[in-house]
């Protein structure tokens, strides 16, 4: 399961859509679930939504604790020697630290290793969105000839050997009889967990602490358009904006549920002529070529490096690729709107040290730390 395990542009077919049902109120007496494991309680800071959960795969104690010992499980590879975590580190914010990562055959995938992080909130998983749900996301990886390369029957075959599995299964499912589905709602139900909210930024819009000076000025850079200041800014498409001498994040990055990302796909202008599709490979559709979903910036500084294909190596270098506002294209986004030589982001020195330093606050250290998410070793009772 990697960050190249968006890499595949094979489309998942025939896989079993897992309906959701949305739970206004986080506080609500969740159902008991039907193999009568306990329920859990997942805590979310106040300054995030409600999280929605399956209908068919609530939380339990149990279901979580079988999704730990799984996305720690090499047995799930054709050779017993990775597992989700080999591509997905706690350390990174459940990324790996490479451009694309490489499977048990040592080739490298396409695509870079997303981070786990709030996972719960999305709607589309990978960089082209092609899985609608964690559980079928979860699925994929292991088939996949680029990274796990391994069979299901085999995977199970593998688990259900095992003197402890069973028995974890029946504890989470009423059943010991092991199959690709459990164990996907089973990691699906460990992932959703992977609650990241925490941060210094996180407590100082809680009031619950403080973020430097630089950070707050970053944060205000990032929610007004770019341009200079009065200045009329075409948009593609749309009505024109005044520049506001920002740094025009928000409007991928969207901060007002506090998770950062817009859940969409987006062409950012990397490139002139696509070697990578991305959601149109999903879709079939020319004008979603060469878009990909938007990555959270939680814990952004803990990733690196960046983009869908991990061509940039640091934050700076992402910094400079919108400030001299990318590459123009048939589907390039309308807000890139400054890719016409003659117009300009306008990032200072100053300005990009304000927006690293409000990055900087995103950095979730009781997340990347927490006990909870890491490897529990061999399963036990």
């Amino acid at each position: 399961m990697n960050r190249s395990f968006p890499i595949i542009l094979l489309l998942i077919a025939g896989m079993a859509a897992f309906a959701s049902c949305k739970r206004d109120d986080p506080n609500e007496e969740l159902p008991p679930p039907s193999s009568g494991a306990t329920p859990y309680h997942l805590e979310i800071p106040s300054n995030l939504p409600p999280m929605q959960f399956p209908a068919d795969n609530p939380l339990t104690v149990e279901g979580i604790d079988l999704g730990r010992f799984l996305f720690y499980e090499k047995r799930l590879s054709g050779d017993n020697g990775m597992s989700c975590a080999s591509c997905h580190a706690p350390s990174l914010a459940f990324s790996d630290g490479k451009a694309v990562s490489k499977g048990i055959d040592s080739i490298a995938g396409f695509r870079s290793s997303m981070p786990l992080i709030n996972l719960g909130y999305s709607q589309f998983f990978f960089w082209d969105g092609r899985a609608s749900s964690l559980e079928q996301q979860i699925l994929e990886p292991v088939k996949n000839p680029i990274e796990m390369h391994d069979t299901w029957p085999n995977a199970m075959s593998k688990l259900q050997a095992d003197a402890v599995y069973p028995i974890l299964f029946e504890r989470a499912f009423g059943t010991d009889q092991i199959d690709s589905l459990l164990v996907a709602k089973a990691v699906a139900q460990f992932i959703r967990t992977m609650v990241s909210g925490n941060s210094p930024f996180d407590k100082w819009r809680r009031n619950e602490g403080s973020v430097p000076v630089d950070a707050q000025l970053g944060f205000d850079l990032f929610q007004k358009e770019g341009g200079a200041i009065g200045q009329i800014i075409p948009v593609a498409g749309s009505t024109p904006v005044i520049g506001q001498g920002g740094a025009d994040c928000f409007h991928c990055h969207t901060a007002d549920a506090g998770l950062f990302t817009d859940e969409q796909f987006h062409n950012n202008g990397l490139d002139m002529n696509f070697t990578d599709p991305g959601r149109a490979g999903v879709t079939d559709d020319p004008a979603d070529m060469a878009k990909f979903k938007t990555p959270t910036l939680r814990n952004i500084m803990v990733t690196a490096p960046y983009m869908h294909d991990g061509r940039f190596a640091n934050i700076n270098e992402v910094l400079n690729h919108y400030n001299t506002g990318g590459h123009p294209s048939a589907t390039v986004d309308p807000f890139m709107k400054f890719t016409d030589p003659d117009m300009e982001l306008g990032l200072t020195p100053t300005k990009r040290q304000q927006i690293i330093s409000f990055l900087n606050s995103l950095t979730d250290e009781e997340f990347l730390t927490n006990p909870a998410f890491q490897d529990p070793g061999s399963p036990h009772l």
